[in-house]
């Protein structure tokens, strides 16, 4: 098994293209690591170089403690595992699974029982005979992933390796692959565009963009705590609210004042949020009297009469532009002055189109972000 280290890694193309800008990244020994980010921000390059696929342009990246900027792919002790499966359609499941080990000139009765153990692993064993044409694309994926267990490798590369299914079967596979994980206790170093894969598969998250890494941490601390505008509205469905507002200081106390009239850009009305104490830290002081952006999640706001007639800070009066229910919860589609807002409340909520409604932003859950980089003030 193996830890990896990627010391300012960049990856420049011809033309002054630069792919991956000076990451740094720690992979701990049996880890679950996932690289999310847009489109084109540098996580399937990354993943890339690590498999040997790519050259690296700078740094250095250690597999282990041996240094592998140099080392052939073949020769790293990695699996790679892509989108799209990448599978011999003249084979079979078992010929597809044996064919690394084959080409290893490993024994026979050694490669029979190294596919009979994946495929007992990946429910494949009534497919062995079968080829790709004449299986699902969940199936096929599960081959896939066993010719990388076959290998036994240190460690184990996946680029949006669920991407071509549905939604109904990439749940499920989440769920298969993450027990895989546990089951093997091998470094996985997955790549996704899905923030809900990232959110429920990694052990943590790197979030990039533009080639950046914006931030490295758990699942739970990245919803909580972003370091920035962009992480804060990436992670989350429905993505947080960010709302342009003014940092002002009342009665010792601070407030974010928002609405039309806050923000100047008409008259209208002002809304407000008190930040609770917990809330201020050294920052806070610095933004008085300047314009900010106020973030907060769509389950942080409630419709809920009782709520909103017991709070004294917070009330927004909106009106009810769509709803979707979604089962177990109702999405509300706000509008308040020009504001849109998206609220996730019960199901048992009663606001319906056209109403309009007081509604309460929980402010012991708001963040606030600098106006002009977009760095958090406030968590």
């Amino acid at each position: 098994m193996a830890s990896l280290r990627l010391n300012n890694i960049y990856k420049k193309y011809p033309g002054g293209v630069v792919a991956v800008s000076d990451v740094n990244l720690e992979i701990r020994d049996k880890e679950f690591i996932v690289l999310v980010g847009p489109s084109g921000c540098g996580k399937s390059t990354t993943l890339r170089m690590i498999a040997g696929l790519e050259d690296i342009s700078e740094g250095e990246l250690y597999i282990g403690d041996r240094l592998c900027n140099d080392i052939a792919p073949k020769d790293r002790d990695i699996a790679m595992v892509f989108q799209n499966y990448a599978l011999y359609p003249h084979m079979t499941v078992f010929d597809n699974m044996a064919f690394g080990l084959k080409l290893r000139k490993m024994p026979k009765d050694e490669i029979a029982r190294k596919v009979e153990e994946a495929a007992k692993i990946l429910n494949l064993t009534e497919l062995l005979q079968r080829k790709p044409k004449a299986m699902s694309g969940g199936q096929r994926q599960r081959v896939a992933l066993g010719r990388a267990i076959v290998r036994s490798p240190q460690v184990f590369l996946l680029d949006e390796p669920l991407s071509n299914l549905d939604a109904k079967l990439r749940a499920a596979m989440r769920t298969e692959i993450a027990k895989l994980h546990k089951k093997l206790g091998t470094t996985f170093i997955y790549v996704t565009h899905d923030q809900t894969e990232a959110m429920t598969m990694g052990d943590r998250i790197v979030v990039m963009k533009d080639g950046y890494v914006q931030q490295v941490d758990t699942p739970q601390n990245l919803y909580e705590n972003p370091c920035n505008k962009f992480v804060a509205g990436f992670l989350g469905s429905p993505m947080m609210n960010f709302v342009d507002a003014r940092l002002t200081s009342v009665g010792g106390k601070y407030v974010v004042e928002f609405g039309t009239e806050a923000t100047r850009t008409k008259a209208g009305t002002t809304f407000t949020v008190e930040l609770p104490d917990s809330k201020v830290n050294e920052y806070v002081p610095n933004y008085v009297g300047k314009e900010v952006i106020m973030g907060i999640r769509p389950e942080d706001i409630y419709d809920d009469p009782t709520i909103v007639n017991n709070s004294r800070t917070g009330v927004v009066d909106c009106n009810v532009e769509l709803t979707e229910l979604m089962g177990a919860e109702i999405y509300l589609y706000l509008l308040s002055g020009d504001v849109n807002i998206t609220a996730r409340v019960s199901p048992r909520s009663t606001s319906r189109i056209g109403d309009q409604v007081k509604v309460v932003f929980d402010a012991s859950k708001i963040h606030l972000f600098d106006k002009e980089t977009e760095s958090t003030i406030v968590n």
